[in-house]
Parts: structure tokens; C-alpha cells; sequence
């Protein structure tokens, strides 16, 4: 069962250790192999830009997001949005969130890897204005012991709003 939480009750803040456990059970409900608690708490301590998104009464996490900056760009590592809130748009509002940061930080570039079976997600991308640009082979493990390519997608963040905007339509 989907819930459903309006935009203007959700805000985006800074993740915290003691929100790990949380964090990792939502990362356990949506994916076959889930990051660890050792990964998050490795971004945080790395000072990755690790965010979740929480709103509702009580508090509900609604999804996070940890993303790495490097010279001109910014490698979207993990994004989730908790299966009861998915189909929502948080998912392209925690992309918009991620966009801004990313450009205050002077980056060019937004990039990401994504499986090749998440054509969900995929469109959620394309749908922002993120690009094709490559592939990687057997980059995500995948049941039975198998390897799944990754599509590498980038985002040119550096591109005037008017075209931005027409990339998304």
C-alpha cells in the first residue's frame, strides 16, 4: 500500500548516523542487493553530500540520496525513494535538490549509473534532462551470482536554464 505525503511537508536535510538503520531498511525493502550500513556510514565519514528527504507526522523517511563531489562534477552515487512513497516525484525533487547543490559547488557535470533493467529510473532520468553516454559492463552483481551492465547517464549542469528546461519536457 502507497502512502501519500504533500510536497509542502517534506523537507531535505542533512543525513545523520542515527539515521543509518532507517536508511538502510528502506535500502533493503527496494533493492536485491542493497548497500550495507558500512557504505553509509563510510559516505558520511568520506563527508560525502548525504541527504534524506522526511516529512509527515509522525516523521516518515521518504528517501535519500548520497552523492560525491570531485573536480567540475558530481557523482550521484545512491538515490532511493521508499517503496510506499515511490511514483510520487520525489525522486526528480530530490534530483532538483541534488542539481542545486551541485551547481553552488561550481560542478559542471552530474553523473550516475544505473542498471540496465531500472527503466523506471531510467526515464525518471532521461525525464531531467540526464543522457546516454555509456556502458559499463557487468558493473551491479546480480542474483545467481551473475553481473549486470550499468548505463552511465551525465547531466551538463552548466547549461543555461531556458535549455535545461526544454531538455525536461
Amino acid at each position: 500500500m502507497s502512502a501519500v505525503l504533500d510536497a509542502r511537508e517534506a523537507r531535505l536535510e542533512p543525513m545523520a548516523v542515527d539515521q543509518v538503520d532507517a536508511v538502510v531498511a528502506i535500502e533493503q525493502q527496494a533493492y536485491s542487493h542493497p548497500w550495507t550500513r558500512g557504505n553509509f556510514i563510510d559516505s558520511l565519514h568520506a563527508g560525502y553530500h548525504c541527504q534524506v528527504l522526511a516529512g509527515g507526522e509522525p516523521e516518515t523517511l521518504l528517501g535519500y540520496f548520497v552523492a560525491m563531489q570531485g573536480v567540475d562534477e558530481v557523482h550521484l552515487l545512491n538515490i532511493t525513494v521508499a517503496p510506499a512513497f515511490q511514483r510520487q516525484g520525489w525522486a526528480p525533487l530530490m534530483l532538483e535538490a541534488l542539481g542545486g547543490w551541485a551547481r553552488g559547488q561550481r560542478a559542471q557535470w552530474l553523473w550516475l549509473e544505473v542498471r540496465t533493467s531500472n527503466e523506471r529510473a531510467q526515464d525518471v532520468y532521461l525525464r531531467h534532462g540526464f543522457r546516454r553516454v555509456g556502458v559499463r559492463k557487468a558493473y551491479y552483481p546480480a542474483p545467481g551470482g551473475r553481473r549486470e551492465d550499468a548505463i552511465v547517464m551525465s547531466l551538463r549542469l552548466n547549461e543555461p536554464a531556458s535549455a535545461w528546461g526544454a531538455l525536461q519536457r
